[in-house]
């Protein structure tokens, strides 16, 4: 099957569209082909696969890992809907601080790829929603950030203004005191 990507306004961050078959049984879909993706620039190792489940409006983000344990991740859900955020994290880029947020549900099957460098976080927009993303690194505790999701200077226009979140999502850093002890530096 066909993948079909799509660039978006940060650098290296990409919707990827994949044929699928669907009939009265069901659907078909051939979810990941290292060769294809490489053929279109995406040639990623994949070492971790995560999978979540969140009530509607759950918010979970936004998180990084820094360079002491870079992950990028390749993000699809695989039942209801997400509305999916990458920002960019990378200090000196010309897009830091600015965000892309794109839709995926169960009917599109749409992926995003979010390289290391960005921040990533999603907020559930269905009854209940599954996440499943391949991950470039392994999940490493003393590496990972978050930034908030309503930080002013990055502007998210997320659909509700009351998301539920964890604990530890209620306090995220600011994008400013990100600046203090940046994770990532655009190369010069």
């Amino acid at each position: 099957m066909n993948i079909h990507v799509t660039p978006t306004a940060l650098d290296g961050v990409v919707i990827i569209d994949t044929d699928f078959f669907r009939d009265e049984r069901g659907f078909f879909i051939e979810v990941y082909h290292r060769q294809r993706y490489i053929e279109h620039g995406l040639d990623y190792e994949f070492v971790q696969d995560n999978h979540s489940r969140s009530a509607r409006h759950v918010l979970r983000g936004l998180h990084y890992q820094d360079m002491s344990a870079p992950m990028g991740k390749l993000v699809r859900c695989t039942a209801g809907a997400i509305l999916d955020v990458a920002v960019d994290l990378r200090v000196g880029s010309p897009a830091f601080g600015k965000y892309v947020a794109v839709e995926l549900n169960e009917t599109n099957m749409r992926q995003l790829m979010v390289p290391a460098g960005f921040g990533h976080g999603f907020l559930t927009l269905s009854e209940s929603a599954e996440v499943h993303y391949k991950c470039t690194g392994l999940y490493t505790p003393p590496a990972e950030g978050g930034i908030a999701w309503d930080d002013p200077d990055i502007g998210i226009d997320w659909p509700t203004r009351a998301p539920v979140l964890s604990g530890r999502d209620k306090e995220n850093m600011s994008l400013r005191r990100y600046l203090d002890r940046p994770a990532f530096t655009w190369p010069s």
